[in-house]
């Protein structure tokens, strides 16, 4: 992972010992298992350095609160926040924002089976509750 991936940033990236200020706030390990894993899938050890987990961890915390707060700029003009202002925010990045397209899409296909489901349960529901014999 050679690319940070977040564009051209206002802030400098200075190298520090020193945890930002954002890391030192927030509950560190949260996403452990979770990193692990994709580290895994990506090519790392099975059981990777718990360093490079938090490392890992650090980076993409950070890139998602960078992403959510330039998201807030643009939601900010209309008054609310919404998903089209992060597609917005990655639209140059392509396998990103082809990535969540996807997954938005299947997102609405899955609500669509999710309503088609309980409206078929409940017809199924009140049918029984018909056939059945009152005492």
């Amino acid at each position: 992972m050679s690319s940070y991936g977040g564009g051209s940033s206002s802030k400098p990236r200075i190298a520090s010992s020193q945890p930002s200020e954002t890391s030192s706030k927030r509950k560190r390990g949260v996403f452990q298992k979770e990193l692990q894993h994709m580290m895994y899938g990506f090519g790392d050890d099975p059981n990777p350095l718990p360093e490079s987990v938090a490392l890992m961890e650090d980076i993409i915390v950070e890139y998602v609160t960078e992403l959510v707060h330039k998201a807030q700029d643009i939601g900010s003009q209309r008054g609310k926040l919404s998903v089209e202002d992060f597609l917005y925010l990655i639209r140059k990045d392509m396998p990103k924002l082809n990535r969540c397209t996807e997954l938005l899409s299947m997102n609405e296909e899955l609500k669509q089976a999710r309503k088609v489901f309980e409206s078929d349960e409940e017809k199924l529901r009140k049918v029984f509750e018909v056939d059945e014999p009152v005492e």
